[in-house]
C-alpha cells in the first residue's frame, strides 16, 4: 500500500476496538466499512456515543430526536456487526474538552479495555486549512478520547470507583497501542475495504430520519462508495478507509 502518498497498511493485529465518537452517524461516512471488516474477522468492537445526537434534526424536538437517533444507531451498528453500544448523557452541540470528558472516557476504556481506539477527527477544519470548520463536538470528544487513552493506563489519574459491580473495569488499562482517526486530512494508514463497502453504505442508509433532515439531496451510497473508491485508488485497492493513527 505505501506509495507517494506515504499511507502505510493499518496494523490490525488489535483484537478489540472502542468507537468513541460524538454523535450517531460520525462513524457512518467510511469508517463504518473497516469496522465491519474487523467484526468479519472476529474482533470484539463496542460503540460509545458522548451524546445521542439529539439536536441534529432541525424539524424535530430534541428529545423526540435523541430516542430516534439512538435506536438509528443501534440499528446501523448491528448492520457492521456490533451491538455493544452505549450512549452517555452530554448534551448535543455544546459538549466541551474537559476533565469530566476524559474522565467519563476513560473509564469505559478501562470497562472495555480495547487495544485500539477508533475517534473523530479533531482537526479545526475539514481536509486542513482553509476546509469547512470541523464542529466543536467533534474536535472536544475526539482530543478528550486521545488523552483518556492515555489517562485510562495510570492508576493516579481518576482514582474514583466506577459503579458497584465494575470493579474490574477501576484498574489501569495501558493496552490501548493506537488511536485511529478517519476522516482527517492528515492520514498515515489506510485499510483496504473491498467487499464492505455495501456494508457501510448500509449503516449510513440505517440513519434515514437525519438524512431525510438534513434537507438535501444527500445520497448516502453515493457519497460512501466514492469516499470509499478514492482512497481506494489511493492505496491500490477497489474500496479503502484511511487513518491519522496516534500511537500510544
Amino acid at each position: 500500500m505505501t506509495g507517494e502518498n506515504n499511507i502505510a497498511p493499518l496494523d490490525e493485529s488489535f483484537d478489540s476496538v472502542l468507537a468513541v465518537v460524538a454523535h450517531p452517524d460520525d462513524l457512518e461516512y467510511g469508517a463504518a466499512a473497516a469496522i465491519a471488516r474487523w467484526t468479519a474477522m472476529g474482533k470484539r468492537v463496542a460503540y460509545l456515543l458522548i451524546t445521542r445526537g439529539e439536536a441534529g434534526i432541525d424539524g424535530m424536538s430534541p428529545p423526540e430526536a435523541g430516542v430516534a437517533r439512538e435506536a438509528e444507531q443501534r440499528a446501523s451498528a448491528a448492520v457492521c456487526g456490533v451491538y455493544d453500544v452505549e450512549f452517555f448523557d452530554y448534551t448535543d452541540g455544546i459538549v466541551e474538552y474537559n476533565l469530566n470528558l476524559r474522565r467519563d472516557i476513560a473509564r469505559a476504556v478501562r470497562k472495555f479495555r480495547p487495544e485500539a481506539i477508533v475517534t473523530n477527527n479533531f482537526h479545526l477544519n475539514w481536509g486542513g486549512p482553509g476546509g469547512p470548520l470541523n464542529m466543536a463536538d467533534h474536535r472536544n470528544v475526539g482530543l478528550a478520547a486521545l488523552d483518556a487513552a492515555r489517562d485510562a493506563g495510570n492508576r493516579w489519574i481518576f482514582t474514583e470507583p466506577l459503579d458497584e459491580g465494575e470493579g474490574e473495569g477501576a484498574q489501569p488499562w495501558n493496552g490501548v497501542k493506537q488511536v485511529m482517526m478517519p476522516g482527517s486530512h492528515l492520514p498515515t494508514h489506510a485499510v483496504d475495504v473491498t467487499g464492505y463497502e455495501g456494508k457501510g453504505v448500509e449503516s449510513l442508509q440505517a440513519h434515514a430520519l437525519y438524512i431525510e433532515g438534513l434537507g438535501n439531496d444527500f445520497d448516502p451510497e453515493t457519497f460512501v462508495t466514492m469516499s470509499l473508491a478514492g482512497m481506494g485508488a489511493a492505496i491500490g485497492a477497489d474500496y479503502g478507509v484511511s487513518f491519522e493513527v496516534v500511537p500510544i
